[in-house]
Order: C-alpha cells, then sequence, then structure tokens
C-alpha cells in the first residue's frame, strides 16, 4: 500500500469513547475533574485504542538511529561516533532510555534507520548510511523519505502484532536537533533563531554555526512548506521522517502513541500536516528544554504533564509519563465511585 492510501484509510479517533471514559471519571468518588490532565490522557487513550477496555500493561519504545550530513558544518559537539555509541549502548541495553524502560516494564526497540556506523543488533532498516549535508543540497531523496516514514507506519503494525498496545517515540542521531528546527521553521514561517537551540550544549559560536547552516539549507533547497515530504526529503533526517511515520502508524492501527520532546514533536507535527486526524492518537509527555518544542506543542494544541526541562532524547521523557499513566489507569479501573459509596454525586463546574 502506498503513502497516500494509507492516509485515505486513517480514521479520528473514537468521540464517544473519549466522552463516556470522562463520564466514568466523573462519577469516581472524587472531585469531578480532580485528577486534571491525566483523566484526559486516559480518556485519549480509550479514543485512540477504539474500545473501552483499555490496557497498557504491554508497552515499548520505539528509538529511531540515525546521522545527519549537516554535522560537517560544525552544528553540534559530537562526531556520529556519539550515535554509534548511543546505538552499541542500546544493544546493550545500558542506555538512560533502557534505565527507565525497565523500571517503567517497557520494552525498547532500536531500530538503525540511517547510520553511517553499522551497528550489529540493532533492527536493520536503513535507507542510506546518513544523509546528505542539506546545507549543501536535499538531505534525501523524494523516496528516501517516503521509504523512511513507511518503515515507522512498519513498525507500529510489527509491535502491535506482538501485542503491544502502547508506544513510545525516541531517537538517537546527534545533529538532529539541526534538522529539527529546520523542519520546524519551514513549517510554521517562523525565523530560524526562534525555533533553534543549544542541543547538547552548544557555545554561542556553536549556535551561530547551526543557524547559519539551517538559513543556508533553507535558502539553497526551497522547501515547499505546504509539502511535508518536500519539507523532510529537503531538510529533514531519516529518524524524524520514521518518526512521523509512527504517529501515522498509530492512527492506522489504533495504537496511541506518546510524544517525546522536541525532535519527536517535530515529526509529530509532520503526521498531523499529512493526516488531521492523527493528532487524536498523540499523547504529548513532557515539554522539552529545547528552544523550539513550545512552539511544537502550540501548534498541535498539545498540552503534556510533565515540566521538567528535559532535553536528553533515546524517548527518556515519553517512557517518563508511562507509570502516570499507569497510576490514573488504576483509578479509572479500580476506585470506588459515588454509587458504590452511596453519597450523591459532585455536580460538574460550568463556566458562566
Amino acid at each position: 500500500m502506498n503513502l497516500d492510501k494509507i492516509i485515505a484509510c486513517i480514521q479520528p479517533a473514537n468521540k464517544k469513547l473519549y466522552d463516556a471514559c470522562i463520564t466514568h471519571f466523573d462519577h469516581i468518588a472524587k472531585p469531578v475533574g480532580s485528577l486534571g490532565k491525566f483523566e484526559t490522557l486516559i480518556a485519549s487513550i480509550s479514543a485512540a485504542s477504539h474500545t473501552e477496555n483499555i490496557t497498557i500493561d504491554k508497552k515499548c519504545v520505539l528509538v529511531f538511529c540515525a546521522d545527519n550530513g549537516v554535522l560537517k558544518q560544525g552544528v553540534a559537539q559530537s562526531t556520529h561516533d556519539v550515535t554509534t555509541a548511543i546505538a552499541r549502548s542500546l544493544v546493550r541495553k545500558t542506555t538512560s532510555v533502557d534505565s527507565m524502560a525497565k523500571a517503567a516494564k517497557a520494552d525498547v526497540f532500536p531500530i538503525d534507520m540511517g547510520m553511517i556506523d553499522k551497528v550489529e543488533g540493532l533492527i536493520p532498516r536503513s535507507v542510506a548510511r546518513g544523509t546528505k549535508d542539506m546545507s549543501q543540497g536535499p538531505a534525501m531523496t523524494k523516496d528516501q523519505a517516503v521509504q523512511a516514514i513507511l518503515t515507522g507506519i512498519e513498525m507500529v503494525k510489527c509491535v502491535k502484532e506482538q501485542g503491544y498496545t502502547l508506544i513510545a517515540t525516541g531517537e538517537a542521531g546527534i545533529g538532529n536537533t539541526t534538522t529539527s528546527s529546520a523542519v520546524l521553521s519551514v513549517l510554521t514561517g517562523l525565523p530560524v533563531e526562534q525555533v533553534t537551540g543549544r542541543g547538547s550544549g552548544l557555545t554561542d559560536e556553536g549556535l551561530i554555526r547551526k543557524q547559519n547552516a539551517i538559513r543556508q539549507a533553507i535558502a539553497i533547497n526551497h522547501p515547499d512548506a505546504s509539502n511535508v515530504i518536500d519539507v523532510l526529503r529537503t531538510v529533514g533526517g531519516f529518524d524524524i521522517a520514521a518518526m512521523t511515520g509512527a504517529f501515522l502508524g498509530g492512527a492506522l492501527y489504533h495504537i496511541p502513541i506518546i510524544m517525546d520532546g522536541f525532535i519527536s514533536g517535530v515529526a509529530a507535527l509532520c503526521a498531523v500536516q499529512l493526516c488531521p486526524h492523527v493528532r487524536g492518537y498523540i499523547l504529548p509527555s513532557h515539554t522539552s528544554a529545547e528552544s523550539g518544542a513550545q512552539i511544537v506543542m502550540k501548534s498541535l494544541n498539545l498540552h503534556p504533564v510533565l515540566h521538567a526541562d528535559m532535553r536528553l532524547g533515546e524517548g527518556t521523557g515519553s517512557v517518563a509519563l508511562m507509570p502516570l499513566l499507569d497510576l490514573a489507569l488504576s483509578v479509572y479501573k479500580n476506585a470506588a465511585t459515588f454509587d458504590d459509596i452511596k453519597v450523591e454525586a459532585y455536580s460538574k463546574w460550568k463556566s458562566n
């Protein structure tokens, strides 16, 4: 099935199930709406899963690994060797996201989407050995961009067939805050300096190099802001394209997808622009410390519950949400209702 046909098959999340879930929360013996955003998150899971029988016992993280050619322009403190080192640690299950996922009872699936170095033990889905330098021309071809998106969709299908019902997004790839900032600048029309942060900790000079590389990439490639595929192929990365596919796959296969931080958020924005129905399948986790993160949230009209100034990547922010979702779901499933305790329910407060 081609990408256009896949997008045409995507249906909205189930609004009736969302409303029914909120109604059930209202009947639980507690002040109405007192779990705040956790009530709407659980309702969103029900709507996205298209079922009243909410289950998130089997969770996983898809970590898409890729290298970026724009690294040649000095946009990061590290070289592609660090992507390789992170990938090897993912295979050994010793990264930050592995440690957090173990505590959250989630499995981690690291995927090679386009690393320069080959790492044994990753799920092999490499589109190419890194993208081209976007400041000198397109980062990839249109076919490569579509291939990466389709791979993200395929990975969601694969883990669904293994019984997973909640998926978190993650990535590993030095230079990917540069590509994310470039994509965000094009899609929103905002100035490069407004959407570009220091990544893993650039100096003032490094930040200027990063911003200049993005400006040059946009000037040379003339990405079409109305065409997400064109934006991804010119100034994106294989990891962003694959995560775009993961969000599309969640909507296609009725699995809620937890959005991580800035890079994952840019991919979510790409997916929503390709298919607006996708928004109903996204669970926001945290507001990243990266400067463009709040712009992404505003563009998607999503409101994360965690404000911890995280910027680690790998999917750590999305995994941090998982135990909190377990707690909220336990209330939804197990807490007594007003009928159970034979107390008159609280009235639902309404504004004038």
